[in-house]
């Protein structure tokens, strides 16, 4: 049962960060589409997408957490959630922004991510 919690926070996890990359860094990706909307407007649309990313966020934290039956102490939340805020914002940037790539240094910059998940959960 705990697996199953583990992966249900990860996916909701993920979901919300696809909605806070979109939330803080849509009017970058569409600024084509959003040219015509003042800056309130933007404002008030990445409001909007964030109320979705705390709709994920918030059971992903309560389904997480070992205070609600859930595998994952709140340090472990925190670097999961920041690994998978990575992992998301790569992966929308490769597809939406071409005038961006990945260099070695993200990459170096990750693996540290991944060493500081070792260390997190090591016991």
């Amino acid at each position: 049962m705990l697996i199953l919690r583990g992966i249900l926070t990860v996916l909701l996890l993920t979901c919300s960060n696809i909605f806070m990359t979109l939330a803080w860094y849509g009017q970058v990706f569409f600024k084509s589409k959003l040219e015509r909307f003042g800056l309130l407007a933007v404002i008030v649309i990445s409001w909007l997408i964030a109320f979705a990313e705390y709709c994920f966020m918030v059971p992903a934290n309560r389904s997480g957490s070992v205070d609600y039956g859930g595998p994952f102490s709140i340090w472990e939340l925190k670097v999961i959630q920041e690994v998978v805020s990575l992992t998301v914002f790569t992966t929308v940037v490769l597809l939406l922004m071409k005038n961006e790539s990945l260099r070695w240094n993200h990459v170096a910059g990750f693996v540290c991510l991944v060493l500081a998940v070792f260390f997190i959960f090591k016991k």
